[in-house]
């Protein structure tokens, strides 16, 4: 039987091999996880021209998933400096890779990217189109943003971001309720001030069904872009956030009609107490559609620390409901990051994506924490740092402080619970003064 999409073919029964992938991955059986994308609360993004790629699964459920953001911009439009990036970010196993380029040679860089990469890859097209066309943004057509989507997806681009939920509807609720930080999307503002600069209703929303036209003929997954995400702690859960989150809604049903299927961008920045419910609001507004978050950034003090305030939020988030996490790091709001600084934002995410695992209470998730605390408990340093999240630090620290005795670390030294807890119950004295071990 002939299928479109994922989604296509788990309505029609079919288990593909993308589903066979992710369910193992998972430890699900592959006839519930077929259901779940049937309904479009998982989504498996995979792009028919993606031939490298290793299919995850995003959505309920499902173990969380983390993003990694890079590309070439103006400033820095580096591309081996990028590849660099690629790499680590594989290395270090992030699910996907968005790649953001806004300037230069983006086409060259992005099939380099998809060539290379067995992550998911997704992009923002909005960003490319001034670049592409080699025009300034009022003067794009909307046919020109339709073209730069399914240059991308020709291209083999795994999903999309494409900021359909800033219609003039939308736009109007903006206008009549002030933000202390006004749109901060880079795509949702460029969306705006171009229907601001034509008068224009956004093309995205008004040709919506020739968008999905795109995305069902190369199984492209839609991004659903928060144009209105809050920017700082003040604008979160206002009016504009919520309306925008049900245009977005109402988006997800057409696109489900279709059998695209859709993610859910969320927030943004939001204090800890508001977490809960917007992943719940999401969740009943969007009827069960993968949500996928920036952050959510907790405080907006810590420039130089944002991989910090955001793993606090992107745990919390997590475990209420969200499914895909954005990585952010310490250079979030000052600069493109450095290589170090992706490691440090990875590093920050796939924490914070565990920590929700555990408390979602995904199978097997806590394996690998008592399989660290039984390494501990036996003092074997080397398994301690095999399971490490970040083994090179982790070995290095201890290096750099070594202790007199193996069996104990430069802060405890003999008086290590661990070590006399074992000599204890194991019947042995225990030597705290005496030079012995």
């Amino acid at each position: 039987m002939m299928y479109t999409t994922q989604m296509d073919a788990a309505k029609k029964g079919i288990i593909t091999k993308e589903m066979e992938i992710v369910a193992k991955k998972e430890n699900m059986d592959v006839n519930i996880l077929r259901e779940l994308i049937s309904k479009g609360k998982v989504a498996i993004p995979a792009n028919k021209n993606h031939k490298s790629l290793n299919p995850e699964g995003v959505g309920e459920n499902l173990r969380t998933k983390i993003n990694v953001n890079l590309g070439i911009s103006k400033d820095c439009c580096d591309i081996d400096e990028e590849m660099k990036k690629v790499n680590l970010a594989l290395d270090m196993k992030a699910e996907a890779i968005m790649d953001l380029s806004s300037f230069g040679k983006t086409k060259e860089f992005r099939k380099k990217l998809i060539s290379s990469s067995n992550a998911m890859i997704g992009t923002v097209p909005i960003y490319d189109a001034v670049g592409f066309y080699d025009k300034e943004l009022k003067d794009i057509t909307a046919k020109e943003f339709l073209d730069v989507v399914r240059n991308h997806a020709n291209d083999g681009v795994d999903f999309v971001t494409v900021h359909a939920g800033i219609n003039k509807e939308t736009a109007s609720v903006f206008k009549r309720n002030k933000r202390l930080t006004n749109i901060v999307s880079r795509g949702g503002s460029l969306m705006y001030a171009w229907m601001e600069l034509n008068q224009r209703e956004n093309p995205f929303y008004e040709y919506f069904d020739e968008l999905l036209d795109i995305c069902e003929e190369y199984d492209l997954t839609l991004s659903l872009g928060d144009a209105l995400r809050p920017g700082s702690i003040n604008d979160s859960s206002d009016a504009c956030q919520i309306k925008e989150l049900m245009i977005l809604g109402e988006l997800t049903l057409r696109a489900w009609k279709r059998n695209v299927q859709v993610i859910i961008e969320g927030p943004g920045h939001m204090s800890l107490d508001e977490i809960e419910s917007n992943m719940l609001l999401e969740k009943k507004l969007c009827h069960g559609a993968p949500f996928y978050v920036l952050g959510p950034i907790v405080t907006d003090i810590a420039p130089g620390y944002d991989h910090i305030t955001s793993a606090i939020g992107g745990a919390l988030a997590a475990s209420y409901g969200a499914d895909f996490l954005c990585y952010v790091t310490p250079a979030e709001h000052l600069r493109l990051p450095n290589l170090d600084d992706v490691k440090e934002g990875i590093i920050a995410t796939k924490i914070a994506a565990h920590a929700a695992d555990i408390a979602k209470k995904i199978p097997k998730s806590r394996d690998i924490d008592n399989q660290m605390s039984k390494a501990r408990q036996e003092l074997d340093w080397e398994k301690m740092f095999e399971l490490a999240i970040d083994p090179q630090k982790a070995r290095r620290y201890r290096k750099e402080s070594t202790p007199k005795h193996d069996d104990s670390c430069t802060m405890c030294g003999k008086m290590c619970s661990m070590r006399n807890m074992n000599k204890i119950m194991s019947g042995k004295d225990l030597n705290l003064l005496r030079a012995d071990n």
